[in-house]
């Protein structure tokens, strides 16, 4: 592409390496190119870094797509494969060989490697000695005769490169710590910096974002752009990303794959918020954006410098919050997937007891913040098969009297008629006074005895949904255990 066709629009992309899943910090990294891209009214771009044939895979290229998808990060314009573009980076490969501004070199790699370690014990900077520079006209055209596979470096002068980071304003480094490096292998494929230039200026890219670890990537990107005459574009290097305690993101921080954020029950809404607050504010104290929200106030002024923190805390919070704000039916649609593999419920139930399962959602939406909560807090909602909460035994179950408090609590249910949470609370408390017990006495065993648990919504509510059939034979069930535990 010339400079002159270049188009004006901003255009950026994100380049991962399907040599893994797409983790939380590609992930961010793309987010911050798609929200610059809508914001500006440019284009996103997706191109996968797959020139490395050993460790490239074409499932883990279907997983970043997918992730991609479920974020709602669809590129604009279809997926370049690096792989496919070999001859276009032997075009510049050669006009930076002709040029005389790169060389080849036929060092053996082994011996270079011996070299490096031989540098770093005695603790000096490993440098290519230009050993192949320096070869006579006649030694380099005898090698090139020969066939001797040769890879080839950018020769770097003395002085130094600087760029203005969007970000972190001017950098620069001296040449003295820039070696003469490889652009291409000897099986003639270019190294990662060589063909990132190459594609990033045919594809028209006028902003590169990505992690700060690239930062010394980018003064050897530069390097390139100047020598093969090409418009640079700008630079923006965000901030690392680590854990609560400052150190690398682990596991137990949130560095998982997209896909398993899908996995453990966590909105995509929730997770973009998230992802966009990750060393980017929005000027205000809101934390809650919609998405149209962070288009509208996304720039890259209001990224910070300094390193963000993964607290996987504040994301639970957050999927908690969009859960809370999300409509009932739409949430048992989310939630199918789960309760049918955890085997609690079929496809057809969900779809014939409409009304039960808007009222077990309603129920427990407020104390859920996964997915996943409300499998482990409402399973008994669907199955009587369920043990008993051990704490919750030593506590509530603790006597004969509890079991004939319930049989008593059993002959006033069976009586009742209209089974809804105003008649159950009244006959409860009426008959926790006849007792002379506190009304609690009858609500917590009632409570394990039903749902095996301690905690959980409004007692009576859960009693409503059940039904009166479910609560007899449970409580009953109770009254046996704790008599066989007593006797």
């Amino acid at each position: 592409m010339s400079d002159s066709n270049r188009v004006s629009e901003v255009r950026v992309r994100i380049a991962p390496s399907p040599s893994g899943f797409l983790h939380i910090g590609t992930a961010r990294a793309a987010l911050f190119n798609w929200l610059f891209a809508r914001h500006h009214g440019g284009k996103f771009l997706l191109r996968i870094e797959d020139t490395d044939i050993q460790r490239s895979s074409t499932e883990m290229v279907k997983t970043i797509i997918d992730s991609l998808k479920w974020l709602g990060l669809e590129p604009d314009e279809p997926p370049v494969y690096q792989s496919q573009r070999l001859n276009i980076y032997k075009k510049y490969i050669d006009k930076l060989l002709s040029s005389g501004k790169a060389y080849r070199c036929w060092c053996d790699p082994e011996m270079l490697k011996q070299k490096q370690k031989q540098a770093m014990a005695e603790k000096r900077q490993s440098r290519y000695d230009r050993t192949c520079y320096h070869l006579s006209e006649k030694e380099k055209e005898k090698n090139i005769k020969s066939g001797k596979p040769a890879a080839v470096r950018l020769y770097v002068p003395e002085g130094e490169t600087a760029f203005d980071d969007l970000i972190s304003g001017n950098l620069r480094r001296n040449h003295k710590e820039i070696d003469d490096f490889i652009i291409a292998r000897s099986d003639g494929r270019p190294v990662y910096n060589m063909a990132v230039v190459v594609d990033d200026y045919e594809m028209g890219i006028t902003h590169v974002i990505r992690g700060n670890d690239h930062i010394f990537n980018t003064f050897n990107q530069i390097l390139l752009y100047d020598n093969l005459g090409l418009a640079k574009p700008q630079f923006a290097h965000l901030p690392l990303i680590l854990g609560t305690d400052r150190s690398k993101i682990s596991k137990r921080d949130g560095a998982v794959a997209v896909t398993d954020y899908a996995k453990m029950g966590y909105l995509k809404e929730a997770v973009v918020n998230f992802i966009a607050l990750l060393g980017w504010s929005p000027g205000d104290d809101r934390e809650i954006m919609t998405i149209e929200e962070l288009i509208e106030s996304f720039n890259l002024d209001r990224v910070h410098p300094t390193n963000a923190i993964f607290d996987i805390n504040k994301l639970n919070w957050m999927n908690g919050e969009y859960i809370r704000k999300t409509e009932d039916y739409v949430l048992i649609d989310l939630l199918r997937p789960f309760l049918v593999e955890s085997g609690l419920v079929t496809q057809l139930f969900i779809n014939t007891r409409w009304d039960y399962m808007m009222k077990f959602v309603g129920l427990l939406k407020g104390r859920c913040r996964l997915l996943t909560d409300f499998i482990s807090q409402g399973f008994y909602f669907f199955t009587d098969e369920f043990d008993y909460d051990e704490k919750g035994v030593k506590k509530h179950f603790v006597s004969i009297e509890v079991a004939e408090n319930l049989e008593k609590w059993l002959c006033v249910l069976k009586n009742i008629e209209s089974f809804n949470v105003e008649s159950l609370e009244n006959a409860l408390r009426k008959l926790a006074e006849k007792l002379e017990i506190k009304a609690s006495l009858l609500i917590h065993p009632t409570r394990l005895a039903l749902t095996g648990t301690t905690k959980g919504p409004s007692l009576f509510e859960v009693m409503e949904l059940l039904g009166k059939e479910k609560c007899l034979l449970r409580i009953e069930k109770a009254i046996e255990y704790i008599r066989t535990k007593y006797k």
